[in-house]
């Protein structure tokens, strides 16, 4: 720890610290995944600096996302579930734009195993997350920074439950652990170890199951994190209320907005090679298929008319 501790302290004297804010994250990136083992302050009372088991560090923010927003104040309740029950889903923006990281935002895999079930219908009810193999024991991480809503053993299915609320409005539920690293209200970071994966509540065998919420709503994880991968499918993310539906899996829609995307993309060329032309005073349609090095019959086709039809001035027809 005393090697840590001096490193850190070398690395902050020569850094202002008050022009941090306009900075990129220093750290340095490990090659594998690191755990928290220590956290400094430092001269500016808004950042602290994380050390990791491996040597690197990296510097947080926890006191700004609270300031700037009512993400941990609004519908804050330690000892509910769910206390979006309020909240209408027809009051819920049809899509809503989310930041997942940033210079101070991070990203963790918050445990790397084989999904075993994926969201959706199972066994005629719904499944409103993940389930991952685990062996009791186990770390499991943050996957991005937040704040403890929830840490509790509960009589539910979820079993012993916590759940994260981060800076950016979504939570993440992480149930049938063992045990609770953490406590309600605590700040964490990604990366950081909050429990031990188990076999608690309604569980056939031990494996972790991770849920993605936004007011309440669940959505497919797997529209944020590949989970053969580890890795964030983007930094950003648009959901859409659609996502809601427990019938919305990433892997169906992926395959129609795949196809989507690439008839928009064909249109988008096909318009690009259109081009049209205003009617100006003294113009006729053999003049104006000269100028644009086509035919008569081919302005006719293209726009619909005769020949014989008489022009109008400002009238623009397509050329191509």
């Amino acid at each position: 720890m005393k090697r840590f501790f001096t490193t850190a302290v070398a690395l902050l004297a020569t850094v202002n610290l008050y022009a941090l804010d306009s900075l990129a994250v220093q750290a340095i990136k490990p090659v594998v995944d690191p755990i928290v083992v220590d956290t400094l302050e430092t001269e500016n009372k808004a950042l602290k600096v994380l050390l990791f088991n491996d040597g690197t560090w990296r510097y947080i923010n926890p006191i700004k996302a609270e300031q700037d927003s009512t993400i941990y104040s609004r519908y804050w309740d330690n000892d509910n579930i769910s206390p979006y029950r309020s909240v209408r889903l027809d009051s819920i923006p049809s899509s809503v734009a989310i930041s997942l990281v940033d210079s101070l935002k991070h990203y963790r895999y918050p445990y790397v195993g084989r999904i075993t079930s994926r969201y959706g219908i199972r066994h005629r009810r719904a499944h409103n997350g993940i389930d991952m193999a685990i062996k009791v024991g186990d770390t499991i991480c943050a996957a991005f920074d937040g704040r403890v809503r929830f840490s509790k053993a509960t009589d539910t299915g979820y079993g012993t439950l916590i759940i994260i609320r981060h800076d950016n409005g979504l939570e993440t539920y992480h149930g049938h652990l063992s045990a609770r690293l953490v406590e309600e209200n605590d700040r964490v970071v990604a990366g950081q170890p909050i429990a031990l994966g188990g076999n608690s509540g309604r569980s056939t065998g031990p494996h972790l199951h991770f849920e993605t919420r936004y007011y309440g709503q669940s959505f497919d994880p797997e529209r944020l994190i590949n989970f053969r991968t580890g890795e964030l499918r983007r930094d950003h993310f648009l959901l859409k209320k659609s996502y809601f539906s427990i019938y919305s899996r990433y892997e169906q829609d992926f395959n129609a907005e795949t196809e989507r995307n690439a008839a928009e993309k064909k249109e988008n060329e096909l318009s690009a090679e259109k081009r049209y032309y205003k009617v100006r005073s003294g113009d006729y349609l053999g003049l104006i298929a000269k100028r644009n090095g086509t035919t008569v019959s081919a302005l006719c086709r293209l726009n619909g008319i005769k020949p014989t039809t008489t022009l109008q001035i400002g009238k623009v027809l397509r050329v191509k």
